[in-house]
C-alpha cells in the first residue's frame, strides 16, 4: 500500500472524525453506562456496511477482511471520567462527565480506521478486528470483553492500542512505539473500612475512635516504600478518599478510605497487597478497632511483545517518517527528553497483552508550546484534533502491513 496515498486518504476523513469526536466529547458517558455512545458508534459502523456485534456489557466488535489469514485486533476505548469539564472548548460536555483522557479521540480514530479498512477491504490479507471498549477507566472493560469472547471467533493473533497524550513536546500525530516488556504498571483499587464505636466527643474513653486508627494506618502504610521495597523496585500507593464522621462533637462508628496501588512487577504487586492488608488490620487492632480491606478492581502489567514492537516501529516509520515516529529506545537515548519506556498510568488493555502479542503506541495530541498545557485527567485538558488522521492511518497501516507480513 502506498503510504502517501493512505495518509492523504486519512486526512480527507478529518472533518468526519472531528464531527464524531466532538459529538462524543459533548455527550460524555462513563464506565459501562455508554448507551448513547454505543448507539452512536453502532450507527456509524452500520452506515459503513459493518454488522456490529455486542460484546460484553457495553462493547462492540466488527471485522474487516474477505480473505483467509491471521487476525489483527485494534482497540479504541469509549468511556469518559465522572467529573465536570472546565475546558474552554465550545463543544465541552455539560453533563457532569468529561473525556479528560482522550477516549473520544480514540473512538473517532477507530471510526476513521473502520472507514479506511472498508475502502481497502479487498487488500486485507486476513482479518482486522475492531474492538470498541467500555470501562477502561474502571480497569474493567477489556477483561469483560475478553470474557465475552473478543479474542475468539476468529481467534486474535496480535493486538495494538493507541493512546493520545496531552502535554507532549512533539508535533500532533507523532507516534511513540513502546519498547518490548512492561510499559504500564499493574494496578489495584482498594477500600479500607475501619470499624470503631461511636460516642460523644466529650467521652472518648467510652468509644473506639476509627478516625485515629485510620490516620495511623495511612501513615504506617508509607513505611512499605521506606523499608520493604528493594533498591530496584518501585511502586505508587495513593489514598484519594478518606471519609468518616459528620459533626465536630461526636466520634463516628466507621471510616472508609479508598486508594490505588501500582507497580511494574506482578510479584511486587502481590507482596504490596499482602502487606497492605496485614498493616491495616494490625494497626486497627492496636487501637481497638477492626479493619477490612477490599480490592475492588485492577489490572496486570501491560506487556509489549518484542517482535510486534519491532514490526510496528517499522510500520510507523514507513507511514510517518523518521521525524514523525520514534521508538521509546530512541527517545531514551536523547538528552532532550525525559521520555521513559514505562507509563505511570495503568491500562486495562494489559489483560489482552497477557493473552496475545500486544503493542501500545502513544500518539502526541497536544504540544504545550501550542497552548495544550494541561495533562490527562485534568478538568481543563484539551487535545489537538489535527492528530486524528495520523492515528487513524496508523491503526489502518499497521493492521494491513502486519497481516501482509504474516
Amino acid at each position: 500500500m502506498n503510504t502517501e496515498n493512505l495518509m492523504n486518504e486519512a486526512k480527507g476523513l478529518s472533518d468526519m472524525m472531528i464531527t464524531h469526536r466532538r459529538y462524543l466529547h459533548s455527550h460524555a458517558e462513563t464506565g459501562f453506562n455508554l448507551e448513547n455512545t454505543k448507539r452512536y458508534v453502532m450507527e456509524q459502523l452500520v452506515s459503513m456496511g459493518y454488522e456490529p456485534i455486542d460484546c460484553g456489557k457495553a462493547g462492540l466488535v466488527v471485522t474487516a477482511g474477505k480473505k483467509e489469514g491471521k487476525v489483527f485486533l485494534i482497540r479504541g476505548d469509549m468511556d469518559a471520567l465522572p467529573f465536570p469539564e472546565q475546558s474552554t472548548e465550545n463543544f465541552a460536555s455539560a453533563n457532569g462527565n468529561m473525556h479528560a483522557c482522550g477516549h473520544d479521540m480514540h473512538t473517532a480514530m477507530m471510526l476513521g480506521a473502520a472507514k479506511l479498512l472498508k475502502n481497502h477491504e479487498d487488500e486485507i490479507q486476513g482479518t482486522v478486528k475492531l474492538m470498541f471498549q467500555p470501562a477502561e477507566e474502571l480497569l474493567a472493560g477489556a477483561k469483560d470483553m475478553i470474557e465475552a469472547g473478543v479474542l475468539k471467533n476468529p481467534d486474535v493473533d496480535a493486538a495494538m492500542m493507541l493512546h493520545v497524550m496531552a502535554g507532549m513536546p512533539f508535533a500532533p500525530g507523532t507516534a511513540i512505539v513502546s519498547a518490548p516488556g512492561v510499559s504500564a504498571p499493574a494496578a489495584d483499587y482498594f477500600e479500607i473500612k475501619v470499624q470503631g464505636k461511636g460516642c460523644h466527643g466529650s467521652m472518648p474513653s467510652t468509644g473506639v475512635d476509627p478516625l485515629n486508627a485510620a490516620a495511623h494506618i495511612l501513615i504506617a502504610l508509607q513505611e512499605i516504600h521506606a523499608r520493604e521495597l528493594g533498591l530496584n523496585d518501585s511502586a505508587a500507593l495513593t489514598f484519594g478518599s478518606f471519609h468518616g464522621g459528620s459533626t465536630a462533637n461526636a466520634i463516628p462508628d466507621e471510616v472508609v478510605m479508598q486508594g490505588s496501588l501500582r507497580s511494574y512487577d506482578q510479584d511486587v504487586q502481590e507482596m504490596l497487597k499482602k502487606r497492605l492488608q496485614e498493616i491495616s488490620c494490625g494497626i486497627a487492632e492496636t487501637f481497638r478497632a477492626k479493619a477490612t480491606v477490599t480490592f475492588t478492581s485492577g489490572c496486570p502489567t501491560l506487556l509489549n511483545d518484542e517482535a510486534l514492537s519491532l514490526d510496528v516501529e517499522k510500520y510507523a516509520k514507513e507511514l510517518l517518517g523518521d521525524a514523525g515516529s520514534f521508538s521509546v529506545r530512541e527517545l531514551n537515548a536523547r538528552d532532550t527528553t525525559k521520555s521513559s519506556s514505562k507509563s505511570s498510568g495503568s491500562e486495562d488493555f494489559a489483560y489482552v497483552s497477557h493473552q496475545v502479542p500486544t503493542i501500545m503506541v502513544a500518539l502526541a495530541a497536544g504540544n504545550p508550546a501550542a497552548g495544550y498545557c494541561y495533562p490527562q485527567h485534568h478538568p481543563m485538558v484539551r487535545f489537538d484534533e489535527t492528530a486524528l488522521p495520523y492515528g487513524c492511518a496508523l491503526y489502518t497501516y499497521a493492521a494491513l502491513s502486519w497481516l501482509a507480513d504474516h
